[in-house]
């Protein structure tokens, strides 16, 4: 198997599948699983390089969460994913993920001068023309 097909491989069905039946067994918080754990469960290999073969399950959790599985992580205790154990939990995940993004919309609009608001109306503009040119 070529680099190239190996790379395209870990996106794979199976893949997805691997992962989301490791964390059916991670259910609420304080059973969240960390990278290591979870990409050895998933690419059924130890990680050679943290950078780079962690970034493969990042994604693989970005898709999957576009997808609506409601795929949670914690950063305290050493972080790890979990799939929420209740809806009060996903709740709580899905204010901490908002008040991260606001967090960091509201420095980049410190550093371009201008409030929050009129870059949030910027950035829905964009995404609206964006959106447009997709079409």
């Amino acid at each position: 198997m070529t680099d190239q097909k190996a790379k395209m491989a870990v996106d794979s069905d199976e893949c997805r599948h691997r992962l989301l039946a490791e964390l059916t067994s991670h259910i609420g918080e304080m059973n969240a699983i960390g990278m290591p754990a979870l990409y050895q469960a998933v690419y059924d290999r130890p990680w050679s390089d943290r950078i780079n073969d962690t970034r493969r399950v990042r994604r693989l959790i970005t898709i999957m969460r576009g997808e609506r599985v409601p795929i949670c992580s914690v950063a305290s205790n050493e972080g790890g994913y979990y799939l929420a154990a209740a809806g009060s939990e996903l709740a709580d995940y899905l204010r901490r993920d908002k008040f991260r993004a606001l967090r960091i919309l509201k420095r980049d609009a410190a550093i371009l001068k201008i409030s929050l608001p009129n870059y949030l109306g910027q950035l829905k503009m964009e995404a609206e023309a964006g959106h447009d040119h997709q079409t």
